[in-house]
């Protein structure tokens, strides 16, 4: 009988200081008026789209602000001043980019909103880029099982799964990252990726091509997981539980919580199976 048991236990600190590695991007920009008169002690606030996290701070003298250690996802910045219209501006912060913002504050004549669609940010990267965030790994059919690359497979162009390997642009030597940390791997023909457990997944960015030569000359994909944090919980806990054919099941078991700086998850995993294993019968060739 096949059984594996994992355990991931993950701790997160945010101190407020620049991050160099890349699960973490920045955002910076500078607020003006309709005659690009900077407009100083705006507030400017950041809010993921995908969670709680948040936060504010002000513009200063030059009307510019800068969010450093801002993990990887999709935000909303929203920017308010007394005698302005307030500005909602959308954005994507990917690995390793610095997006730069130019927002202009009209003139308020009433309370009013506004929202800009098309993001005139400048990314500073020229890759292919895949986002999957943990609503779209939910969603997809089998994307949280145990042993399962749906996470990849549904959301990837030229992803696929064959001799017991996943391919993408068409090799099967790939890296696999940890908040920017390379996992080593000195065999190229084995497959990391069905070790990682989906739950505990919050945020996937997935690499096909025109990446740096950091990543290796053979590398044909290059994925970037995001593991859960606890920022998303007020010291919560959570129970996983399923069962199917073949004595099947998935079951888990996760808890996470945050302080103003400090943010924590663990994570406990236990899944089984006998699909496969049955023994031979008489007549079977």
């Amino acid at each position: 009988m096949f059984r594996r048991i994992s355990i991931l236990m993950g701790l997160s600190l945010l101190l407020g200081i620049s991050v160099s590695a890349t699960f973490y991007g920045t955002i910076r920009g500078i607020v003006h008026d309709q005659k690009h008169r900077p407009i100083a002690d705006a507030e400017v606030s950041l809010k993921a789209k995908g969670s709680d996290y948040a936060r504010t701070i002000h513009t200063d003298a030059s009307g510019e602000f800068l969010f450093d250690a801002v993990p990887l996802g999709d935000y909303s910045i929203t920017v308010s001043k007394d005698g302005f219209a307030t500005v909602e501006q959308p954005t994507t912060v990917l690995s390793g980019t610095a997006p730069i913002f130019h927002l202009e504050l009209p003139i308020a004549e009433q309370k009013q909103t506004i929202t800009v669609s098309a993001a005139p940010a400048q990314t500073e990267t020229t890759t292919t880029t895949t986002n999957v965030n943990l609503q779209e790994i939910e969603s997809a059919p089998g994307g949280t099982l145990s042993n399962s690359l749906a996470m990849i497979l549904n959301y990837t162009p030229g992803s696929y799964y064959t001799h017991d390997q996943l391919h993408i642009r068409g090799g099967h030597q790939v890296s696999w990252l940890i908040d920017g940390v390379p996992i080593p791997n000195t065999a190229i023909a084995s497959n990391i990726g069905p070790q990682i457990n989906p739950k505990d997944i919050d945020d996937l960015e997935i690499l096909r091509g025109s990446y740096t030569a950091d990543y290796g000359d053979r590398t044909y994909g290059v994925f970037t997981l995001a593991p859960k944090n606890g920022f998303d919980r007020n010291n919560e806990a959570e129970i996983n539980l399923s069962a199917g054919n073949y004595a099947q099941t998935d079951n888990q078991v996760n808890l996470g919580g945050h302080t103003d700086r400090l943010g924590y998850y663990l994570s406990a995993n236990g899944n089984s199976s006998e699909l496969g294993l049955q023994p031979p019968t008489a007549g079977d060739p």
